[in-house]
């Protein structure tokens, strides 16, 4: 006991800040590492993104439990959420509200019954974002990049693989239920997103990805906005 309590004594500054330090992660903000390509091209491998935690609600430190909530995620935003269905955190764009009827055909999305605006993207961004040798790509495989919007607001840039056109290109339709939210990857055809894991209940979204703060591969990508 004389042990611990000298230990507290000598190190307590120290345990006290790195509580106050991930309680702060937990509730206000936080960096998100992006593991894998399903965002590409908006968010490549590598990137850090900073998530503001505060943007819809604010929960007790280390928990789920909201305390008050303010704010809903709107379509469009890009946002981290815990996925129980995966069993880890999951960046993903908010493409349907509650009570939104959400279907896929031909890789062309329906909200209540309303297609997306869609248009040609800027394809130099393939080779940028791409090393197509590296991963095997043929001619016809090559990523497509395409200009996505809805409901009157700014477009987002979305990739399509032709190679892998049925994968989640046709999907619903389905009504999404109260309190959650139908969430996509904007690399289409490579994205465990709602169309797999089901809709995400509020609950679980940790907050709003706001801009990339870092990026390993590329420096013209810091402090991009996202959405």
């Amino acid at each position: 006991m004389q042990k611990i309590n000298h230990y507290w004594k000598e190190w307590r500054g120290t345990f006290v800040f790195i509580f106050l330090f991930f309680a702060f992660r937990s509730v206000f903000a936080d960096w998100y590492e992006i593991p894998t390509g399903s965002m590409k091209p908006t968010i490549i491998e590598g990137d850090r993104v900073f998530v503001n935690k505060l943007a819809y609600d604010i929960k007790i430190p280390f928990t789920l439990v909201s305390l008050a909530s303010w704010d809903k995620p709107k379509r469009g935003e890009v946002i981290v959420f815990d996925s129980p269905a995966e069993d880890k955190r999951l960046i993903k764009r908010v493409v349907g509200l509650p009570g939104d009827e959400i279907a896929i055909r031909n890789n062309q999305l329906y909200i209540n019954n309303q297609p997306s605006r869609y248009s040609m993207a800027d394809q130099s961004m393939v080779a940028d974002y791409w090393d197509l040798s590296k991963n095997g790509y043929l001619s016809k495989e090559n990523p497509v990049l395409i200009n996505e919007a809805f409901d009157g607001q700014a477009s987002h840039t979305i990739t399509l693989l032709p190679s892998r056109a049925s994968a989640g290109g046709n999907f619903g339709p389905i009504k999404v239920p109260e309190k959650h939210y139908f969430m996509m990857g904007d690399n289409r055809n490579n994205s465990a997103d709602s169309r797999f894991i089901g809709s995400v209940h509020e609950k679980y979204i940790l907050g709003k990805a706001n801009k990339i703060v870092l990026s390993l591969q590329r420096t013209d990508r810091f402090l991009l906005d996202m959405n």
